[in-house]
């Protein structure tokens, strides 16, 4: 009887620390992946309005109009320091079937293609409208084809931003037919290229940068094949014939520098959150990018302009907090779904403890295989 109880007491010393351990691990791994969440978003943040406000200046104020070429060199010096950086072993490369990286690098690259002709084809409104388009689209896409769910409260939460943006940006609306086909095409090559970066990410198990790193050359192989023609078409300029000054070749490898950055953000916060979060974060963007313009390039700014802001800052804030509360909901949710799993999976354990050691010992093999 003694020994059944020493058995018992020391058991339960045991299994309660184990427990415990495994609380604490779970928190700690919650707690890293919230500030990776938000490392990722500050570095998209910070890296997209320097690059806004460095080829605003190339482009404006230097003369220099070929964005689609300038985007293909981008790719090209951001797999070229990934590269390096696997040379270096800061990252290993897991291998990705050569026709799934090949398709999703031209999809990616069309789109680009496809928004820079949407935008020399379509007035600045139309253009912002286009961008504004993105969200529901994906809404859409996901509800259809993944079964993704959206609450009532997000739903509303990103109807208040898409106002807010639309105030702040939109000003004329001038139509015409192919620019309105190229827009429909860029909604739905961005939105179809930013879902598959999510699902190849948690499908495949491959991390944002050794997806970036073998999908970078096909990007950049196309860009550089039709964007000299792109923005031959759009500017009636040659790329090549171009004369390059240094400050302007300084201001592309800027740029170029800066892209690195802009490319890594883009797939990590995507692969970490969702490709409608990384649409919510691009339109904090275009309200940075105004900011900034009024403070640092004197843009012209209007009351149209604060109030779209705000509008669009409210939303932003609905959009963060409802998402807070349903991970919060979610999480809550797993963590009783795993007590009540280990309480199950501990139940035939503590059921059989005033047998012999022999049968303790034959359960916990049993349960462990």
């Amino acid at each position: 009887m003694a020994s059944n109880r020493s058995k018992e007491r020391s058991l339960s010393m045991v299994l309660v620390p184990t427990a415990g351990g495994s609380k604490r691990k779970k928190m700690g791994e919650l707690t890293g992946y919230q500030l990776g969440v938000i490392g990722a978003l500050f570095l998209s943040v910070a890296s997209s309005v320097s690059i806004v406000i460095c080829n605003k200046a190339l482009m404006s104020n230097l003369g220099f109009p070929f964005a689609t070429t300038l985007t293909s060199w981008h790719l090209m010096v951001t797999y070229c320091t990934l590269h390096v950086a696997h040379r270096l072993n800061f990252f290993d490369n897991k291998k990705i079937d050569m026709k799934t990286v090949i398709l999703f690098g031209i999809l990616n690259g069309v789109s680009i293609g496809f928004l820079n002709l949407s935008l020399g084809f379509n007035s600045i409104g139309f253009y912002q409208m286009t961008k504004l388009a993105i969200i529901p689209f994906t809404v859409l896409l996901e509800t259809l084809f993944l079964k993704k769910q959206f609450s009532q409260k997000i739903k509303f939460s990103l109807f208040v931003l898409l106002v807010g943006v639309g105030i702040a940006s939109v000003t004329d609306l001038q139509l015409n037919f192919v620019g309105t086909v190229l827009s429909l095409l860029a909604i739905a090559t961005t939105c179809v290229g930013q879902i598959l970066t999510n699902t190849i990410q948690k499908r495949l198990n491959v991390s944002s940068t050794q997806l970036l790193y073998q999908s970078a050359p096909f990007q950049a192989a196309i860009l550089f094949v039709t964007g000299p023609l792109v923005d031959q078409y759009l500017t009636n300029q040659n790329v090549f014939a171009y004369k390059y000054s240094p400050i302007v070749l300084g201001f592309i490898i800027m740029s170029c520098l800066i892209a690195v950055s802009v490319n890594f953000s883009t797939f990590l916060v995507i692969g970490k959150t969702s490709p409608v979060t990384y649409q919510v974060l691009g339109h904090l963007k275009t309200c940075l990018v105004l900011g900034f313009g009024y403070t640092l390039l004197h843009d012209p700014f209007t009351e149209r302009n604060i109030i779209g802001i705000l509008v669009a800052i409210a939303g932003m804030g609905l959009y963060s907090y409802f998402c807070t509360l349903e991970n919060k909901k979610k999480h809550t949710i797993d963590s009783s779904g795993s007590q009540i799993k280990d309480k199950d999976s501990n139940a035939p354990l503590l059921g059989h403890e005033e047998k012999g050691s022999f049968e303790v010992k034959k359960a916990t093999k049993d349960s462990l295989v």
